[in-house]
């Protein structure tokens, strides 16, 4: 026996790899094969078996990219293989180390019944165990020739991520069809010999029992004869059942293995294509737990669920069989895994909403959890609304990939800008496709930092996205490590039952305060623009059209429109899933949501249009309808009525070139560059615009990041800028009352205007950039003659504050950050706000003068070029909105951002309209008013303290209340909460600091 480990496991990998694994199915016959290629998109099932197809060989090319091809296999079982198990094994020509992002699988029935995926690692269809022999075989593969587009790195610009661009070239090889026998005794020590081995590698080397199992894993090769494995299998095995039964000691640690499969709802495949992965997915599931007694899966997304339940009703029956048996279990409770930086507070709050909503009224099953294993950082709103969802944890994966900072925790409680606390666990495995492999397990015991105080830690096991989830070998290993020495423990269990367990060993974990940044993937804040545009633009469509439907359905009896909104809504929350809001996905996608976008838009135009309409009702006077939460020109939030006039503004040439704009409260200086180099508070008596420095500066940087092209800024992007500071030309504009300005650079023109409104502190830039850069990053940027150690960003249902400085690491690098419609920085008594209507990433930097004052340059992210994985991302005409508002408060910044994403509404009528309703203090924002979901006609108003302090307020509703009652975000009754003091219409409320409030209001 040698007693060095490298050769016995050198030894080892040998005789797996060329002589144990292939006697896995020691004969084997081949199928004949057919095939019929469907023209265009995927057809529906029984068209695709009802298909003619003609015969293909073993060996021949298919697939165009895209493409849906039909293949039908037949063959005869052998009569001399009576009483062995018999599988097909079909092979697509799939790449073994890429489990999904390429070619998949759905094998059916010939009465259209599906059977389960084909996926890299899972190739098998079990036929009969045992067979009686002459048994014929007829089955159907629906085959999707999905291209590969992921190539890690170098990432390599491809056209292949639109089928209007990839071409027809086939993109895979059939590689194998048989029917075999399965040797049941060689695939368990196939399995047997793999966790030895792996877990052999992860122990000291001089531990007793590393040298033990590596004596066991020697006799269990010298039993084997290598020219007649599948006889001597058996001896094998019983050389390892000792060491395979030798227990875990007491203190091992425990891990929770969850059968899992991380679905994108699009990213390297269109939506259409996620329908497809689902169905597979939840086939292979359905079918492993009927072979698995012990194993449990989880699927989060409602929507993937909704697809399942539409497309693919025969994988829904028995999805639904499996979940009623209590283990296929519906995870997160949210409509899909969503971006949670870029959401606003409603789209935040309705992701749960309609997630938690489908799984209750689906199988009654109440989530506890959100489940977020892939999502790019998380917004220090979140944790108030999970908790007033109804649930009480959150599991993620995805901060172990920050660059600079290791998070110093895996279970901890995660505190949020209005102080809810919410248990977090993310799994020290660091993968959410774990797949029971030894240095996976060893990793998670060795990576847990909680180790002393806690040994519970969660394992998301099974392939993702195409990968066709848990796999039959990663049960038999979890199988054998269930309680083995040297190794952590490990069994299945439900999400819930993990955070039951892990809170009630840890009761009182550390705490995180605030956002918990991804130190990673900063650059989704910006790509693919009009794709965040269209997000903004429908979240406010969205209130306007909820606002104005319930005010009509309770005023005139229009008819409100709860199924439309209810599918809008589920449209909306879709596109914010956390590769398609962030930039990340193919041309194809981003193609897709734009035209979504744009017939969501126009769907709740005519909502919104139809209800102002019953509003207003006959009459000549012009009526201005104003959907933000505060008064806007004598106007009332969420009230039509006549504005009043408010002044006037002047335009002058200035001598040196370049234009004077003054409307009595800010007086603007736009030099002969376009550049404003003066922005003068005249109440204050105070310059807004940095000496010496120039505001509305457009600023170029090559941007080449060293991975990820469409998620990655790189912080040495910095180090070489460019500023925009020629210009075509500096213009009156045409209303005589702003500033036109026209530069080109490169392949590229920008065209902008500059307007001071009558009566407004506020100085609007409306830019149009036609965009043909490549590999650049475009700022706007305003350095500000202001003295501020931190900032404020809008988030959900308030504001984070982040340090200008860089004392830290930590603080370092957040070099590119996430904002809503604000930033806000600010000296005791004044203030700055830069607010936008569909921007979010920024960067704010300070710099200490000669004169000895500070500059912090707030700067905005409008644009970027990356090639990979569409590289055409952005290119065209973008128009953006962007105010700078000086001597502003949080106040002011919080209502500017609301105006400048909810434009005013003009319609002629013949009365004005009165708020549906009311409140009587800013710091308190209205951000929905609705009909109850339940069609009960109730009133649903959710509003929040929007300024970070506490505040009372009285809501007055424009109707006859007969009762009023606190609820969830679910519109469901708080029993634990203090009912509001209620007189006539008016409701008397106390907020905390950013607390968020729903409450439902009877109609008398």
């Amino acid at each position: 026996m040698h007693d060095d480990r490298t050769l016995v496991e050198a030894r080892l990998k040998r005789v797996l790899d060329e002589r144990v694994r292939p006697a896995v199915y020691p004969a084997s016959v081949p199928l004949q094969v057919a095939v019929w290629h469907a023209p265009g998109e995927p057809v529906p099932v029984a068209e695709g078996l009802a298909a003619t197809p003609e015969p293909i060989a073993v060996g021949a090319r298919w697939g165009a990219p895209w493409g849906t091809s039909w293949f039908t296999v037949t063959g005869t079982v052998p009569e001399d293989w009576a009483g062995k198990t018999v599988e097909a094994v079909l092979d697509l020509g799939f790449d073994e180390n890429m489990p999904g992002f390429q070619c998949e699988g759905l094998v059916y029935r010939p009465d259209g019944t599906p059977v389960k995926g084909l996926n890299p690692r899972n190739q098998w269809v079990r036929i009969g165990a045992p067979v009686a022999g002459g048994e014929e075989v007829r089955l159907h593969i629906e085959a999707a020739s999905n291209p590969v587009i992921l190539d890690y790195h170098p990432f390599v610009p491809t056209r292949l991520g639109d089928k209007e661009t990839a071409g027809s070239e086939p993109q895979y090889t059939l590689t194998r069809m048989d029917l075999a026998v399965l040797d049941e005794t060689v695939w368990q020590l196939v399995i047997d010999l793999e966790v030895l081995g792996e877990l052999m590698a992860e122990l000291p080397v001089d531990s007793a029992r590393r040298h033990d199992i590596l004596r066991a894993v020697d006799r269990a090769l010298d039993a084997i004869d290598l020219q007649d494995v599948n006889g001597t299998a058996a001896r094998a095995r019983a050389e390892l059942e000792q060491v395979l039964a030798s227990p875990a000691v007491p203190s091992a640690h425990r891990i929770s293995a969850v059968g899992h499969a991380h679905i994108d709802s699009a990213w390297l495949w269109p939506l259409r294509e996620t329908v497809r992965k689902v169905a597979r997915t939840t086939s292979n599931m359905t079918a492993l737990l009927e072979d698995e007694p012990e194993f449990v899966f989880a699927m989060s997304q409602a929507q993937q669920w909704a697809w399942v339940k539409e497309h693919r009703p025969e994988v829904w029956a028995r999805v639904k069989k499996a979940v009623a048996d209590g283990r296929f279990v519906p995870a997160g409770g949210m409509w899909v895994e969503s971006d949670t930086n870029m959401p606003g507070s409603e789209a935040m709050a309705r992701q749960f909403v309609h997630g938690k909503r489908f799984f209750l009224d689906e199988f009654g099953v109440e989530n506890d959890e959100a489940w977020l294993p892939d999502t790019f950082g998380f917004a220090a709103g979140l944790p108030q609304i999970i908790k007033a969802a109804g649930s009480r944890y959150l599991l993620t994966q995805k901060i172990s990939w920050s660059r600079t900072n290791r998070f110093p925790h895996h279970t901890f409680r995660w505190e949020g800008i209005d102080g809810t606390r919410i248990f977090t666990h993310f799994p020290p495995v660091d993968t959410y496709n774990c797949s029971m492999k030894g240095s996976e397990l060893a990793h998670a015991a060795r990576n847990f930092k909680d180790k002393g105080r806690a040994r519970h830690s969660l394992a998301p096991t099974g392939w993702g996205d195409g990968g066709g989830g848990t796999t039959r070998e990663m049960v038999a290993k979890a199988a054998r490590v269930r309680n083995l020495e040297g190794s952590p423990t490990v069994v299945w269990e439900t999400p819930k039952a993990f955070f039951v367990k892990a809170e009630a060993e840890y009761p009182e974990p550390p705490v995180w305060v605030g956002e918990l940044y991804l130190e990673l993937h900063r650059a989704t804040l910006t790509s693919q623009a009009q794709t965040k545009q269209g997000n903004r633009r429908s979240e406010h469509l969205l209130r306007e059209a909820e606002l104005w439907a319930a005010t009509a359905a309770v005023r005139t009896g229009f008819p409100y429109p709860h199924e439309d909104l209810d599918r809008i809504w589920k449209t909306v929350l879709l596109h914010q899933f956390h590769d398609i809001l962030p930039g990340s996905s193919i041309a194809w996608v981003h193609r897709e949501a734009r035209a979504t976008y744009a017939r969501v838009a126009a769907e709740l135009d005519g909502i919104i249009e139809a209800a102002q309409r019953a509003l207003a009702g006959e009459g000549e006077r012009e009526l201005v309808f104003n959907a933000a939460p505060h008064e806007r020109a004598g106007v009332a939030a969420g009230g039509a009525g006549v504005p009043a006039v408010s002044g006037r503004t002047t335009l002058t040439a200035r001598e040196d070139g370049g234009f004077l704009l003054d409307n009595g409260l800010l007086r603007v200086e736009v030099d002969g560059r376009g550049l404003v180099v003066s922005a003068y508070d005249t109440e204050a008596d105070r310059e807004t615009v940095a000496p010496g420095r120039a505001a509305n500066l457009l600023q170029l940087h090559p941007d080449f990041p060293n991975m990820w092209d469409a998620w990655d800024v790189d912080e040495f992007y910095r180090n070489t800028v460019t500023d925009l500071t020629g210009a075509e030309s500096v213009t009156a504009g045409e209303d005589g009352a702003s500033v036109r300005i026209v530069r080109a650079f490169g392949d590229s023109r920008v065209t902008q205007v500059l307007s001071l409104p009558p009566g407004e502190r506020r100085l609007v830039i409306d830019t149009e950039v036609d965009w043909h850069e490549t590999e650049k990053f475009l700022k706007l940027a305003f350095p500000l003659d202001v003295h501020a150690e931190r900032y404020a960003s809008e988030t959900q249902f308030g504001h984070v504050h982040r340090p200008t400085h860089t004392n830290t690491s930590w603080e370092a690098a957040k070099f590119e950050a996430c904002n809503h419609r604000f930033v806000h920085l600010e000296e005791p008594g004044w203030g700055v706000a830069v607010v936008n209507d569909s921007t979010y990433g920024h960067d704010v930097t300070r710099t200490v003068r000669a004169d000895g004052g500070t500059t912090t340059t707030v700067r905005v992210s409008l644009l970027r070029a990356p090639r990979f994985p569409d590289p055409e991302t952005d290119q065209g005409v973008h128009r953006f909105r962007h105010a700078l508002v000086p001597g502003a408060g949080i106040g002011d910044a919080v209502r500017e951002g609301w105006r400048i994403n909810l434009p005013e509404r003009r319609l002629t009528g013949g009365r004005e309209v009165a708020p549906l309703v009311a409140v009587d203090r800013d710091a308190v924002v209205v951000t929905a008013v609705k009909l109850a979901d339940d069609g009960s006609g109730d009133v649903v108003v959710r509003f929040h303290e929007a300024h970070g302090g506490r505040a009372r307020a009285t809501l007055t509703a424009g109707f006859p209340v007969a009762g009023v009652t606190v609820t969830d975000l679910l519109e469901r009754p708080l029993p634990d909460a203090p009912a509001p003091a209620v007189d006539g219409e008016r409701i008397a409320v106390r907020l905390r600091p950013f607390e968020l409030v729903t409450l439902r209001l009877r109609r008398a």
